[in-house]
């Protein structure tokens, strides 16, 4: 055992040694015209993408720590800069422009020279989707804060990189190249895709598909939006896709539903008053944090109202992850404490509790833990009294999870904190909005609507972002009725 750890150590140890000694080629190599710069920024790009999985990372620490910011050079600038105050404007200017320049890393004038390289930036992307991946298993504090610096580093450039200006838009049909349809089915993660037909409705008739493409990427879609064109705003999943639902039976058409959405199917316009953004994905992990998806709903807002005069309404149908996890916690968190005989608040209301109590024949100190029960074995589906029952406490505390749970006075759901940010309004939550087994065991199959009320979109992210104010309805705000 000892000898075996003796082994790995050495290893690890070779492996840093032998990072250090290529990158010291690599950096100490002057930049003798472009053409040397250029090898330079492919050898560092071959070099890494030869290495096996496991040596990425400790490549990577090593030159976050020994090629980022020289802390010694830091410090002593930053001194300059305060015996300057009093030695006139033009030398406070100079030994500022100093310390901007010795706070930017050395690899960050690496990485902006291979994002010069063809396939450079696509690198980039890759990298820093690694680095993203193996960042928690960082055991060493410093090395994590280093690391932390590198990939924000990279990001940094990226967002520059990414701006709205050097995206292009593009809408995906089937008569699309191959190579780019297929993409889009693989990369969907919200609603997958399952089969050829499902593909095909989905860039048919009464949808659009629209994605974000740079040229620095060519044929590789960067961000993805599904949207549906429907009479009114989609209340259910199934009108969209069609899907089978938990039971395996395939719903039937909703009042919002327009049609299948066959290819071939002409478009009536005057049956399309409402566009439904169903899905959007976010393709590049390497990308996680630039805004992408912001800029591609509004840019597809500007391109429907030039094809449709007739569309007023613009929404989400937006799923809810994280809720049934956060109510099975909070769930477990109370009756832990009801066991030890401690105070808490009820996460049920007394009105909810005697409901339960009459309709599944228990007592009181019973419902908490069937209630859970229910939730976590999906029996309250197999019965529709029990399932009417469970309506009120679910969609109750769905709009709590939604509206005052939080996280730093955010939203505390991701999907929700992106569209109040983009100055959506939590508008209205669905029941049975998407019963795939995906659906239930995210949100118990609740599916929730972000509006887009153009006029007040930038009002309403203005509020969100700078005094976290989320802007509501009514009508979502009579579920909240006595939740504190």
């Amino acid at each position: 055992m000892v000898q075996q750890t003796m082994s790995g150590s050495t290893r690890a140890s070779a492996t840093n040694q032998e990072a250090l000694q290529f990158l010291e080629t690599i950096f100490s190599t002057p930049d003798l015209g472009v053409l040397a710069l250029e090898s330079k920024c492919r050898r560092f790009c071959e070099h890494y993408k030869s290495l096996p999985s496991g040596d990425k990372i400790p490549f990577l620490t090593t030159l976050s720590k020994q090629y980022g910011v020289n802390q010694d050079t830091v410090i002593q600038v930053a001194r300059n800069v305060v015996n300057a105050q009093e030695k006139g404007e033009a030398l406070l200017l100079m030994t500022e422009e100093r310390l901007r320049h010795a706070l930017i890393p050395q690899y960050q004038q690496l990485f902006s020279k291979i994002g010069r390289i063809e396939g450079g930036v696509k690198f980039l992307v890759d990298m820093r989707a690694d680095i993203l991946t193996n960042l928690p298993g960082v055991q060493s504090d410093d090395y994590k804060a280093h690391m932390r610096i590198l990939q924000q580093t990279i990001r940094d450039l990226l967002a520059l990189w990414f701006s709205v200006g050097f995206l292009h838009l593009q809408r995906i049909t089937w008569q699309s190249p191959c190579d780019m349809v297929q993409k889009i089915s693989d990369y969907e993660a919200v609603h997958p895709i399952r089969d050829v037909s499902d593909l095909k409705r989905r860039v048919g008739s009464y949808r659009r598909c629209f994605v974000f493409t740079h040229g620095s990427m060519p044929g590789e879609p960067v961000v993805v939006l599904h949207t549906a064109l429907t009479s009114s705003i989609s209340s259910s999943i199934h009108s969209i896709l069609k899907t089978p639902t938990f039971s395996g039976s395939n719903p039937t058409a909703t009042p919002d539903s327009t049609t299948d959405g066959d290819v071939d199917e002409k478009e009536d316009l005057a049956r399309i008053s409402a566009a439904i953004f169903y899905s959007i994905t976010s393709t590049q992990k390497g990308l996680q944090g630039v805004d992408l998806g912001n800029y591609l709903i509004k840019t597809v807002v500007k391109e429907l109202q030039n094809e449709f005069s007739g569309i007023t309404q613009f929404s989400s149908l937006s799923p809810i992850p994280g809720f049934k996890v956060w109510l099975v916690t909070e769930l477990n968190r109370i009756i832990n404490l009801k066991d030890i005989g401690e105070d808490n608040d009820e996460l049920l209301l007394s009105s909810e509790i005697e409901t339960m109590r009459n309709a599944l024949s228990i007592p009181d100190h019973s419902v908490l833990k069937t209630f859970k029960d229910l939730i976590q074995t999906h029996g309250w589906l197999q019965n529709e009294h029990i399932c009417e029952v469970m309506k009120k406490p679910l969609m109750r505390l769905c709009a709590r999870y939604l509206y005052i749970e939080k996280r730093r006075g955010f939203a505390l759901n991701p999907v929700a904190n992106f569209h109040l940010g983009n100055g959506a309004v939590l508008w209205r939550l669905n029941w049975k909005a998407d019963m795939s087994m995906r659906g239930i065991n995210q949100s118990c199959g609740m599916m929730v609507n972000y509006r887009y009320y153009l006029q007040n979109t930038e009002e309403n992210s203005q509020k969100y972002l700078e005094d976290q104010v989320i802007p509501t309805t009514p009508d979502f705000r009579s579920l909240l009725e006595h939740t504190g």
